[in-house]
């Protein structure tokens, strides 16, 4: 058991070593297949159900297309930074957050994945519950949520490369079933009964709310972007695909949701919002299987991405992936029994924005503005160089991210903004943090843009 256990971990380990730079070879086609599969998933289809009828449908669409493409903007801007540049999100936030000031980023970046790896999880055994229970009688949400945590666990320490292989697959039959749906909603029911649904205000939504939230869904995918498109083998190709792949994917299925749900108050049957057996009753068994293999997918993809993320950090001691994957892994498990989480989702994804559109306004600004899109080799280094800025930390990046994050705070709980808190936060972050690197980009020579993975292999050394 021990041998099998060492031999286990070195292949994990090196699988996982993956924050080094990367020449990419896809096409625009691969690019935006990996986002449309990336993204058509469960948890982007519910999130349209909380939307109707806290406004109307035609408003839910609108604000649905608007944000999507407003999310979509920073999301290829981050991920051109991979493709140029071969590194991944997180390892690219050393540029502006320095060495060790990166670990501030990647932390919260852990911090949310094990959040959606939780939802994620609670997901999938809601839907098995309900199935269950409608065969047998017996409900234990909690414990199918447990159980099928632990099989993702599972297929991300053994077999994460056969189930991201199969994802594409799995979203071919979500678009089968996600039109079959969209067929029978407006069979059933004209766009014009749809369209007439009464608006709930006590609900508490706005058209800018529903804005933030679909925004806010876009920055949740853009710690990825980087990771994804650093395998495109061209600019054009990352920005084309993941911005068409994405935009795609989020429309799609959030707009279903909001059909589905719409279907269901028409039905006259009880619309609870992001409950995956709300729909699964209205349409049947089939997508109930579709929403557990959807959600089986993505969130082993999450649980190992929170791992590798964490076996990356720049930390003095390396540490190992599979004790690593275990520990986050038993934490996933562990937290799959907190289904009070389900209805703090708007919370969760106000979050988030707070957390990480000041990230990607920083990194944005400091790459394509202050660095003049141009990284230099020893951002690959653990210590010293160019990056380390004073003690490892860029304080002025810090500061900014701090004001960001307390503004997104303030005009999303304490003093509502009208316009919405997202896109004031990422444009008051990015203004604060070009003011303040002006100097530093006087200073800073004008260099070719270069790939990182040409850089020579003397010089990239430290990657941990």
């Amino acid at each position: 058991m021990t041998s099998l256990y060492h031999r286990l971990d070195r292949r994990l380990e090196e699988q996982a070593d993956n924050a080094g730079p990367v020449r990419g070879t896809f096409s625009v086609r691969r690019i935006g297949m990996i986002w449309l599969a990336a993204n058509l998933v469960v948890t982007t289809l519910l999130t349209g159900t909380l939307l109707v009828p806290a406004v109307s449908y035609g408003t839910a669409v609108s604000m649905i297309v608007a944000g999507t493409l407003c999310g979509a903007v920073v999301l290829t801007l981050v991920g051109n930074i991979g493709t140029r540049t071969g590194l991944p999100t997180m390892a690219l936030t050393r540029g502006a957050f320095g060495t060790r000031g990166s670990l501030l980023p990647v932390t919260a970046n852990v911090i949310i994945l094990m959040g959606w790896s939780w939802v994620q999880a609670m997901l999938a055994g809601v839907t098995v519950d309900y199935l269950v229970e409608s065969l047998t009688g017996f409900s234990s949400p909690i414990l199918f949520s447990v159980l099928c945590q632990t099989i993702v666990v599972l297929i991300a320490i053994l077999g994460h490369e056969g189930i991201a292989r199969v994802e594409p697959w799995l979203a071919v039959l979500m678009l089968a079933i996600i039109a079959w749906i969209f067929v029978v909603a407006f069979t059933n029911f004209s766009p014009a009964e749809i369209q007439s649904i009464p608006v709930d205000a006590s609900l508490g939504y706005t058209p800018v709310i529903v804005l933030d939230i679909v925004i806010a869904t876009a920055i949740s995918w853009t710690v990825l972007s980087a990771d994804f498109n650093r395998l495109a083998r061209s600019s054009r190709a990352g920005i084309t695909g993941s911005g068409v792949g994405y935009t795609l994917s989020t429309v799609i299925s959030m707009s279903l949701g909001v059909t589905a749900i719409a279907f269901v108050i028409l039905s006259n049957k009880e619309a609870v919002p992001f409950d995956p057996a709300t729909i699964v009753e209205a349409f049947g068994a089939p997508l109930a299987i579709v929403i557990f293999l959807s959600v089986m997918a993505t969130n082993t993809m999450v649980v190992y991405g929170m791992a590798t993320s964490v076996v990356n950090a720049p930390v003095s001691a390396r540490l190992r992936f599979l004790p690593t994957a275990l520990v986050l892994g038993l934490i996933s498990i562990i937290g799959a029994t907190w289904l009070g989480l389900l209805a703090q989702f708007t919370d969760f994804l106000t979050v988030i924005g707070a957390f990480f559109v000041p990230v990607f306004a920083i990194m944005i600004v400091d790459y394509y503005l202050v660095k003049r899109s141009s990284y230099h080799p020893d951002i690959l280094l653990s210590r010293g160089g160019r990056y380390w800025y004073r003690g490892g930390v860029n304080w002025i990046a810090v500061a900014v991210w701090a004001i960001g994050a307390v503004a997104s705070y303030i005009w999303t709980y304490v003093w509502p903004n009208p316009i919405g808190a997202t896109i004031p936060a990422f444009v008051l972050t990015f203004v604060l943090y070009l003011l303040a690197m002006l100097p530093e980009r006087s200073r800073s020579p004008r260099e070719p843009s270069r790939h990182l993975a040409d850089t020579a292999p003397t010089e990239q050394v430290d990657v941990a």
